[in-house]
């Protein structure tokens, strides 16, 4: 039976400590407003994985005062139960530029101190990579009080956890609540479901406001020493085996509004470049994000007003960092046509200047490892057959390649790279997170290097396709707001061919006149990996979610694609990722086209269940 609106309501100004959004409340209810309060008040914002991330207003399913301290409660009562030391240890808060992040970091850190733990308080704009330095990048003088010498971020600085206030390149009304465990790399279960009941233990708030946070001796600033120890970081990246003049290629670099144009600019600077051109309109944090309806690289035309600069003055390259600095984007002039590159472009592109970077150290190819989402292109899994490294991939999101790479590690392996599709990449050994500031840096060092051998990054890709096999992707999404049409979608796709059938699937055999040669189902309750005799269960770990992974292949020729399907966590839409390969490459383009149209016709019955396209 569902709790009258009214207690709800009653609960919420019982609750919540903020006067505004008491006064919206009181609002909505005194103007009978029951259409909105339902959309506020029903449902409770969920705590997963990803952490928080919501529309900023009052209510149980958004994003504010209330909300974020009941996390944090539930948080420090779930990191005291399950890591020794944890009061000692301490937890590390940051937040980037949006509405209500610096008091939501100040609200975080004094739930915390309330319960006697300490915190590390960043002072100041931080982007979020900083969270994922580990202890090898710390000077070893660096000391945040007097009574203990600490490194820098969560894993150096041996903390419990870490909280990042942010909502990376969502729309300017969002916010977002990002959890890190002790091991610096973001929360994967069973803690996001501990950490979920353990929230709803802790509803009654301890705190009302941050006041007097920063007067704490247990609120610690060590914001200019982590930031000396990234940076020194950085400096590992560097690439001192290639040759290039630092003023050779001139480069324009926007920020999209976020925090990252201060880091970004000292990164170019460690690299012995010349100062990039910015996006003067996007160079500076603004919450408002004026110039982008989505502050996202990725987002058609948010790279519109970095190009146009860079026609201005002549650029050969545009580089971009979402707001909070972890993804980045390139694009380059080709004969006076912009070519945007995509993510997974990017990522292989990555791969092989690690791989050669790995090479010429003279250390045991064997002994090196990438990881990518299993989403991403396999094109670097085919490079890892010819060049000999071991190529993994994971479920989608940098919590499982940070955790895999930290397992390749413990099994004896170097992963300095590690990627997914969307945009994200991880390099070095010291950050096991995607890094769209190292990144940047990574791919200016490439673009130069390869203008002193006389040619670009995008005929350095041409190389690699004739190297490896030419891989193009076609990415995209069906819109579908009803849950029982998804799900009767995927029953039909289970149940509609002979794919499996001698261990009692149904899975379509054919798609775009391919024959599917392998079906792996990483959905919980129907786990299946038709390459895995003989126990067919999945190697990777179940998704509550739909997912599903396709590879078929021609008969009559070498092309062949992978198809992944899944249902999104956060939005109304089925996503699909396609990848097609071969050593044609009209032959794998117009593969593609064929492809999508069975899905759409034949697997989704895309205009029968009515879904939408972009």
């Amino acid at each position: 039976m569902n709790t009258p609106l009214k207690d709800l309501v009653e609960e919420w100004l019982r609750l919540d400590p903020n006067e505004s959004t008491r006064k919206d409340v009181e609002h909505l209810w005194n103007n009978n407003a029951v259409g909105e309060l339902e959309r506020r008040m029903r449902t409770r914002i969920e705590f997963g994985t990803a952490g928080l991330r919501g529309k900023m207003e009052a209510g149980w399913s958004r994003m504010n005062d209330l909300i974020v301290i009941q996390a944090s409660q539930g948080l420090c009562a779930y990191v005291l139960e399950h890591i020794q030391n944890a009061a000692t240890r301490g937890v590390v808060v940051g937040h980037d530029h949006r509405h209500n992040s610096e008091r939501w970091a100040q609200l975080t850190a004094a739930a915390f101190i309330a319960n006697n733990v300490k915190v590390y308080l960043h002072n100041g704009l931080v982007h979020t990579p900083m969270y994922a330095i580990i202890p090898s990048a710390v000077a070893s003088d660096v000391d945040c009080d007097r009574t203990r010498r600490v490194p820098f971020s969560v894993k150096a600085l041996n903390a419990a956890c870490g909280v990042m206030i942010t909502a990376s390149h969502n729309p300017k009304q969002d916010n977002g609540y990002k959890v890190y465990w002790e091991n610096a790399v973001q929360i994967i279960g069973p803690h996001d479901v501990g950490i979920a009941q353990s929230i709803m233990q802790h509803l009654e708030p301890r705190v009302h406001d941050a006041s007097r946070v920063m007067e704490s001796d247990l609120c610690v600033d060590c914001t200019e020493e982590m930031k000396k120890g990234y940076f020194r970081s950085l400096s590992n990246l560097r690439a001192k085996m290639l040759s290039f003049d630092g003023a050779s290629v001139a480069f324009v670099n926007t920020s999209m509004h976020g925090v990252g144009d201060p880091f970004t600019s000292k990164a170019f600077e460690i690299a012995g470049f010349s100062p990039y051109t910015p996006v003067k309109e996007q160079q500076h944090a603004d919450p408002e994000f004026p110039t982008v309806k989505f502050p996202n690289p990725e987002e058609k035309g948010a790279l519109d007003l970095a190009i146009a600069t860079a026609d201005a003055k002549g650029a050969s390259y545009v580089l971009a960092q979402d707001p909070d600095a972890d993804r980045f984007s390139a694009a380059e002039n080709c004969d006076g046509k912009w070519v945007t590159f995509t993510g997974d472009q990017l990522g292989t592109l990555f791969a092989y200047h690690v791989f050669e970077t790995y090479k010429a150290s003279s250390k045991p190819i064997g002994k090196l490892a990438m990881v990518a989402s299993t989403v991403s292109s396999k094109m670097v899994e085919a490079m890892a057959q010819i060049e000999g490294f071991r190529f993994v991939d994971c479920l989608t999101g940098f919590k499982f390649i940070g955790n895999t790479a930290l397992d390749l590690v413990q099994a004896g392996y170097e992963v300095p790279f590690g990627y997914e599709e969307a945009i994200g990449y991880m390099f070095g050994s010291e950050i096991r997170d995607k890094d769209g500031v190292a990144a940047t840096m990574v791919f200016a060092q490439l673009a130069a290097s390869l203008r002193a051998r006389g040619t670009t990054v995008s005929a350095h890709l041409q190389e690699l396709y004739r190297r490896y096999g030419y891989f193009e992707t076609s990415n995209s999404y069906f819109v579908c707001t009803d849950p029982l049409v998804i799900e009767n979608i995927f029953r039909k796709i289970r149940s509609s061919g002979d794919m499996g059938s001698s261990q009692g699937r149904s899975y379509p055999s054919s798609i775009g006149g391919l024959q599917i040669r392998s079906v792996v189902d990483l959905t919980e309750g129907h786990g299946y990996d038709s390459t895995n005799a003989p126990t067919y269960q999945p190697k990777l770990p179940l998704s509550l979610g739909h997912m599903m992974q396709f590879r078929a292949s021609s008969d009559s020729d070498d092309s062949r694609i992978v198809l992944t399907i899944r249902t999104s966590g956060t939005e109304p839409k089925i996503k699909y990722y396609l990848e097609g390969s071969g050593s044609n490459r009209q032959a794998v383009h117009n593969l593609l086209g064929g492809v999508v149209d069975d899905l759409a016709e034949d697997w989704m019955n895309a205009a029968e269940n009515g879904l939408g396209r972009p």
